[in-house]
């Protein structure tokens, strides 16, 4: 079983509310305001800094990352995340940028699945199918800051029984930690009260641009995942169930792999969703602990971004749905794959899918979930 659950995994984290991470500076984030939402509610920004000059900046709404700026080769810094100014702008629409998913990140498949017996019904939002969490997700809500140092700030949020149709009352928190050795620590924990069963799927759905200009495209950037095998899909981007070995295909990133050198064949799969929007199996040796999921270096600025997280599984998205119709930050508008996602996460349509890890949290247990993003530079 995969799902973490903290009765039966260590992942070098307390999960006492408010203790100061290991390594962390005391004292609180900085703090700005982010505007007001249209129900009137204040918003906030918590920015995160460290002694490299690395700054992350997340907002209460949605637990989302707004700003993430890290050095090149040179020493410049360059915001590497696609998102926008102020809240308002997230309302209006925004296609998840930075932020927290839940209750049950990515797909499932005809807004439906069937747990103890019992058939629950969610909202439809893609098509058919149920994505991100329904039509408000945990990216959709506002969140409660506990600052925890300087350096770390906590979030929290209680999805009630019912919510979106997911069962059981679900405490959520996600902490934020931004180390001296340039690495932003993402630390999910959720607890589910007695009495009914969930299912439970926590990622971060951030856009990233290692070039630090997002009116380029990332098809240039290098693109390595530690995973020998994906899950195929259907036409509306559900697995069909199968396992599939990515070697002789366009989804074999085994070795650093430019993403665009094959995101254009004549590939089933690759129409599916306009270019790479797939879950691949990572390779890891065993169940728990942090594992090697992705590495990602932009030649240009000589930035690198590595991924290690305790999930089973990433699902890389090229951008194939930014169209140049959508004004971020600074007024500047994001062209066609202006940024990659790697969201760390089961297998989409799990609760669906028996032959897949659980994504199942019974009553009165806790999930965790441990993502890690080390940044650096090549000369």
């Amino acid at each position: 079983m995969l799902l973490c659950l903290a009765a039966t995994a260590s992942l070098g984290w307390s999960l006492a509310y408010g203790q100061t991470p290991a390594g962390a500076q005391k004292g609180s984030p900085e703090v700005k305001a982010f505007g007001k939402t249209s129900a009137g509610v204040e918003t906030q920004l918590y920015i995160l800094k460290n002694k490299h000059g690395i700054e992350a900046a997340i907002t209460n709404y949605g637990a989302t990352l707004v700003w993430l700026k890290t050095p090149d080769r040179e020493g410049k810094l360059a915001d590497i995340v696609l998102g926008f100014d102020d809240v308002a702008s997230y309302e209006k629409g925004s296609p998840y940028f930075g932020a927290t998913i839940g209750r049950y990140g990515n797909r499932i498949g005809k807004a439906q699945f069937t747990l103890n017996g019992e058939t629950y019904h969610l909202a439809a939002n893609n098509g058919a199918n149920t994505l991100h969490g329904g039509k408000k997700g945990f990216d959709k809500v506002i969140w409660k800051a506990v600052p925890l140092t300087s350096q770390s700030v906590e979030f929290a949020y209680t999805s009630k029984d019912g919510e979106e149709g997911y069962p059981g009352t679900l405490h959520v928190t996600v902490r934020y930690t931004l180390t001296e050795t340039d690495e932003l620590r993402l630390e999910y924990r959720a607890v589910l009260d007695p009495g009914k069963d969930t299912v439970v799927n926590l990622t971060n759905h951030s856009y990233f641009n290692l070039s630090g200009d997002p009116t380029t495209s990332i098809e240039d950037h290098q693109l390595t995942i530690y995973a020998s095998s994906y899950n195929p899909t259907d036409a509306g981007q559900i697995p069909t169930g199968e396992i599939a070995p990515v070697k002789g295909t366009p989804f074999d990133f085994t070795k650093a792999t430019v993403i665009g050198a094959r995101i254009g064949q004549d590939d089933a799969q690759l129409k599916v969703g306009g270019g790479y929007d797939h879950n691949w199996i990572l390779d890891r040796k065993s169940a728990a602990g942090l594992a090697k999921v992705a590495e990602v270096y932009d030649p240009k600025s000589g930035r690198v971004l590595d991924i290690e997280s305790t999930e089973p599984a990433v699902q890389f998205y090229s951008g194939n749905n930014l169209k140049g119709t959508t004004t971020g930050k600074g007024g500047k508008v994001y062209p066609h794959r202006a940024a990659l996602c790697l969201e760390t996460q089961h297998y989409p349509d799990s609760p669906n899918e028996p032959k897949f890890p659980t994504t199942t949290l019974k009553a009165g247990h806790t999930y965790t979930s441990t993502t890690v993003w080390k940044f650096s530079a090549r000369k």
